[in-house]
């Protein structure tokens, strides 16, 4: 029996902050500004899922790294995922996305980087 995987690998939210955390993966928030003003994760790199779908470039620092990439709920992120997974790059989406982040009690910091909220 084969078993097919239905789109981009997933990793709980607690995954992905280890694996951005030494600084081998990138943690890519695919929010709009404003969500991403209100709060997103510490060291996180911003580029909006309607940029990339216009065809907008990566972040210099997201280039050439495995991404994991992360929204507000999930939704988000698992079409960005695949777009840039089209793109070439190696990508994994974070389930659940910045709710189940915060919902783990992993850090969320605002555009000034005090304590954020997700919205």
């Amino acid at each position: 029996m084969f078993l097919f995987r239905r789109g981009p690998a997933r990793v709980t939210p607690a995954d992905a902050h280890l694996r951005t955390r030494d600084g081998g993966a990138v943690l890519l928030d695919v929010r709009e500004p404003a969500e991403w003003a209100a709060g997103h994760a510490p060291g996180a790199v911003h580029a909006p899922l309607s940029a990339l779908q216009t065809g907008a470039s990566l972040p210099p620092a997201a280039q050439g790294r495995p991404l994991m990439v992360v929204c507000r709920s999930g939704h988000r992120s698992l079409q960005a995922a695949k777009l840039l997974t089209g793109r070439g790059a190696a990508v994994v989406d974070v389930k659940g996305g910045m709710n189940a982040w915060a919902a783990a009690g992993l850090p969320v910091v605002d555009d000034r980087g005090n304590s954020g909220s997700i919205t």
